[in-house]
């Protein structure tokens, strides 16, 4: 009798230890785009935040994930005026944040360590390196578990999530189907694959000849090209910014500053004024403001990243960019080293 139990015992370990990798894997399967997507507006490893997922959420098995679609466990705080639901975690009934829908958890998250200052030693680290950015969030105070970040680096290593660090938003479907094979049996996930792969580039506009004149040929282009842009205008979606709640959007393509006048019903040149722009092209995942922004950001100091200037840090922070540049006694034809400590409260000391 004690033998049949014992193997039994076996059996069904075996088995949920079966059922947990490929719940991981699916995890990945579903949720590795929104990663990739969030790494190129946020300069996040995707790595780092797809091992963060599978271990809040267990492989998208906690209650938080499924009923509250809140896939890194933060809570409510002072700032949250949205959905919430109350959790057990480090004390009984605490208060957690609920989401519509898993990809404002993703952005969240990444807010939560783009915009506090805890974090932003992170932001000067090489963003492929998996290793010094699981390592940085336990010296920042993200775990109280002592083996946080080798718990990351395992999850990643396991998982070989390191792939997804150098994907791109347009190609990580060909990235989830490299490392999982077997989904090529998968009818859903190919029509999905195939779909993304139709879908042209916003640039490329082929007009079949016909036998009419040069005007007749360039408002077909117009009518294919407008059509192009609304569709994409279509999908931006504005936000609350964590400083004072202005209200922004992140470019979801390029697009004419024209066409962002007509949306919002905001005048040119009052957007360029709010964005401190001097041109009508806006490219895609520039942050643009649609009111004023403030004279302070919403945390004391930043650390430049590489490839940034002073106008990247003031959209980043919701500031203006003369204040910007006035706290830190800097020229506007000045830009920052990487590494440099960026002052967003008060002027930088002589």
């Amino acid at each position: 009798m004690n033998r049949f139990f014992i193997i039994a015992g076996l059996i069904i370990i075996s088995n949920f230890k079966a059922q947990g990798w490929k719940t991981d894997e699916q995890y990945i399967q579903k949720f590795a785009p929104y990663a990739v997507e969030e790494m190129e507006k946020y300069k996040i490893p995707a790595s780092i935040t797809l091992a963060q997922g599978l271990l809040e959420t267990a492989g998208g098995q906690s209650r938080l994930a499924q009923e509250g679609n809140n896939h890194f466990g933060i809570k409510c705080k002072e700032d949250w005026t949205g959905k919430t639901m109350k959790h057990t975690d480090d004390a009984p009934n605490e208060c957690f944040r609920v989401y519509d829908d898993p990809k404002d958890s993703y952005e969240d998250h990444s807010k939560f360590l783009a915009f506090r200052k805890f974090y932003v030693k992170l932001f000067t680290l090489e963003m492929k390196d998996y290793k010094s950015w699981a390592h940085g969030l336990k010296k920042a105070g993200y775990a109280t578990n002592p083996r946080y970040a080798y718990i990351l680096i395992d999850k990643i290593e396991k998982n070989n999530l390191q792939e997804f660090d150098n994907a791109n938003s347009k190609e990580v479907m060909y990235t989830i189907l490299k490392m999982y094979p077997a989904l090529k049996e998968d009818k859903l996930f190919m029509a999905k694959v195939m779909q993304e792969k139709a879908v042209p580039e916003p640039k490329t506009i082929k007009v079949p000849y016909k036998p009419t004149s040069y005007k007749k040929q360039q408002e077909t282009v117009e009518k294919i090209r407008t059509k192009s842009k609304y569709e994409v205008l279509a999908t931006i979606l504005v936000k609350n910014h964590p400083n004072d709640q202005l209200k922004y959007f992140v470019v979801p393509d390029d697009l004419e500053l024209k066409l962002i006048s007509q949306k919002f019903g905001i005048s040119e040149k009052r957007l360029e004024k709010y964005n401190e722009l001097d041109g009508s092209d806006l490219k895609k995942n520039e942050i643009i403001f649609l009111e004023s922004k403030n004279s302070k950001g919403n945390v004391a100091i930043y650390t430049a990243e590489v490839g940034e200037n002073m106008h990247d840090i003031s959209q980043k922070f919701g500031i203006k960019l003369s204040s910007l540049l006035s706290k830190n006694r800097m020229s506007e034809s000045e830009n920052p080293k990487v590494g440099q400590l960026i002052y967003l409260q008060d002027k930088k000391p002589r």
